[in-house]
């Protein structure tokens, strides 16, 4: 982010913006094992289609998610895999958090019974 433009800094925070909805997570998630159409993804993320189509159009407009024509079908698919190094860097820097406050709880557990 060092050196950006505030227009570009905008675009950074939508980009995560759009990454802050749990739907749209279990959609990368689910995109993650190959493509889907939008019954399939609506199903598996026990949604409707309208939903899950709101999320997909966020997550294209944003260069996450590729949509594909077939027939009467529409398919999506990870545009960018990088969103899933992203993810993980996120999902172990909250992961090392509870640790260390399942420590301390601990701690202070072991304390107030000694004491």
């Amino acid at each position: 982010m060092e050196n950006l433009p505030p227009e570009a800094l905008l675009d950074v925070a939508a980009y995560f913006q759009a990454l802050s909805e749990p739907t749209r997570l279990q959609l990368l998630n689910i995109l993650r094992e190959g493509e889907r159409n939008v019954g399939e993804l609506a199903q598996l993320c026990g949604t409707t289609a309208a939903n899950v189509s709101r999320h997909l159009s966020l997550l294209t407009k944003h260069g996450m998610v590729r949509r594909e024509s077939r027939g009467t079908s529409v398919y999506y698919s990870i545009a960018d895999q990088s969103v899933y190094d992203l993810c993980e860097l996120v999902c172990g820097n909250i992961a090392r958090q509870m640790q260390r406050t399942q420590e301390a709880r601990q701690a202070f557990t072991r304390a107030d019974s000694a004491g």
